[in-house]
């Protein structure tokens, strides 16, 4: 079965675990929060800091059932920490870890840092770059749940990302 999930046109690594026994361990890994799960997203402008954690409770949005937001009081609590590693072109590619995994949780926190990410049709409409959010589970790593072995998987960066910052 799938262990965690990502949003609806984000690409990049999953886990599917084939037996119940591994599905039990990945997912108490998953919990625990010791699997780690980096993203890579493109977003507007130009970071003012290189790196930095976003510590923000998240709930679904009063205005919009579609939509999660941050809030100040109540939701449940999100973290996400973020670093810069390219700038080009107005655009910013960042490398995203997720402490917690909350529904939108990095489309959320960039949102409300002031960089929206770019082809997100929800939480910034007018985006025209790509064809949805620029938005990718680049690496994921875990123990294995029945042998023990340290496994890290990793999946390029698709080409529609990278034409937006390197055409």
């Amino acid at each position: 079965g799938i262990v965690h999930r990502i949003d609806k046109d984000t690409s990049g690594v999953l886990v599917i675990a084939k037996s119940d026994l591994a599905h039990k361990g990945l997912s108490e890994q998953l919990a625990e929060h010791s699997m780690k799960r980096v993203y890579n997203a493109i977003v507007y402008n130009s970071f003012s800091e290189e790196s930095g954690t976003v510590d923000r409770n998240i709930d679904r949005s009063k205005n919009d059932r579609k939509k999660m937001a941050v809030v100040m009081q109540g939701g449940r609590n999100a973290v996400t920490h973020y670093k810069v590693l390219d700038e080009k072109n107005g655009y910013s590619l960042v490398s995203l870890i997720l402490e917690t995994g909350r529904t939108h949780q990095i489309r959320i926190h960039m949102k409300y840092l002031g960089y929206p990410l770019i082809g997100d049709y929800l939480y910034n409409p007018d985006m025209e770059q790509i064809q949805r959010q620029a938005l990718h589970a680049w690496k994921l790593s875990f123990v294995h749940p029945i042998t023990g072995e340290k496994m890290q998987f990793t999946a390029p960066l698709p080409e529609d990302m990278a034409a937006v910052l390197y055409p």
